[in-house]
């Protein structure tokens, strides 16, 4: 079972669902997407099981700072993925991947039941 874990290290709802997979003993890899990025391809696999309005946070400092012109780039796909490949603190966190499917942010009950099928 592979599960990968997407992120910010420092984010709280990253820290809540890190400390959740450790509580229940469940190994996972991690993805710093400030450090080592997160690729176009990626992007358009995760749109393909969660919408666009899911993964893209509109409610942070980050999108608070962008230009007129840079959120309306991101009513497209393709400019709400050059965004978020751009500035990664665009995607809401954390995004889980497990068993081929996707989970966008963190809730224990919602983690409880995917694990609880495995």
């Amino acid at each position: 079972m592979t599960v990968r874990l997407y992120g910010i290290p420092n984010c709280d709802t990253v820290k809540k669902a890190r400390t959740w997979l450790e509580g229940q003993g469940i190994g996972y890899d991690f993805h710093d997407f400030k450090k080592q990025g997160v690729s176009e391809a990626l992007l358009r696999g995760w749109l393909e099981q969660v919408p666009l309005t899911v993964l893209l946070n509109r409610k942070g400092t980050t999108w608070r700072a962008l230009s007129d012109a840079d959120k309306a780039r991101a009513d497209e796909v393709a400019g709400a993925i050059a965004l978020m490949q751009q500035s990664p603190s665009l995607i809401k966190r954390p995004v889980l991947e497990h068993e081929g499917k996707v989970a966008v942010g963190f809730h224990a009950e919602q983690y409880a039941e995917r694990f609880a099928a495995a």
